[in-house]
């Protein structure tokens, strides 16, 4: 079942218009991602999803369904979010997963960084109505986004400076957001 808004068309649309980056052209991480990059493999969303994070200035949200290791269990992101959080007083991290039980607490280690520092980064779980989502998306600020319209797939958008529709997602989050309970069995430091 799936049900497109008038916001999913306007992205869909973009996509229509984007230019194509080949995988050949990504795996290199430092190429960077132009303004609006059409993403389909794993090395693009990564390279994409570092780029988007290292961009921000005080905020980072992410929506995933299992904060998957393929993007964000890599040394490189985590390098971005530790250099993130340390260097600046108010930077933030928020997560939102929409399946936690698939998030293996003990060996992710976003998680254990996300325990290490409780005070910068927040992992929340959404109600069940708002689990429907089958988005993912990394938000940077509210003007750059990696957004995925299937987290079972790999293919999605990346723009570095977007303000309206980075706004749009934020404010889908927050919303999410403001909802949501903290999940205490991700945050619970193992010993």
């Amino acid at each position: 079942m799936s049900a497109y808004t008038q916001n999913d068309n306007n992205v869909l649309e973009r996509l229509a218009h984007a230019r194509y980056s080949p995988e050949s052209e990504q795996e290199d991480p430092t190429v960077s991602v132009e303004a609006l990059t059409v993403l389909t493999t794993v090395p693009e969303v990564r390279a994409a999803v570092n780029q988007v994070a290292a961009c921000a200035q005080r905020l980072i949200s992410i929506y995933s369904a299992d904060l998957e290791p393929d993007l964000y269990d890599q040394s490189a992101f985590l390098e971005v979010i530790k250099c993130f959080v340390l260097a600046r007083p108010f930077a933030k991290v928020r997560v939102l997963l929409s399946e936690p039980g698939r998030v293996t607490a003990d060996s992710h280690r976003f998680m254990a960084m996300a325990r290490r520092l409780s005070s910068c980064i927040e992992v929340r779980t959404p109600t069940l109505r708002a689990r429907e989502h089958h988005c993912a998306y990394l938000i940077a600020d509210s003007h750059a986004l990696v957004y995925r319209l299937r987290s079972d797939t790999w293919d999605g958008i990346a723009d570095i400076d977007n303000p309206p529709v980075a706004k749009l997602y934020l404010h889908e989050f927050d919303h999410l957001w403001e909802v949501c309970a903290p999940e205490p069995g991700l945050r619970i430091a193992r010993r």
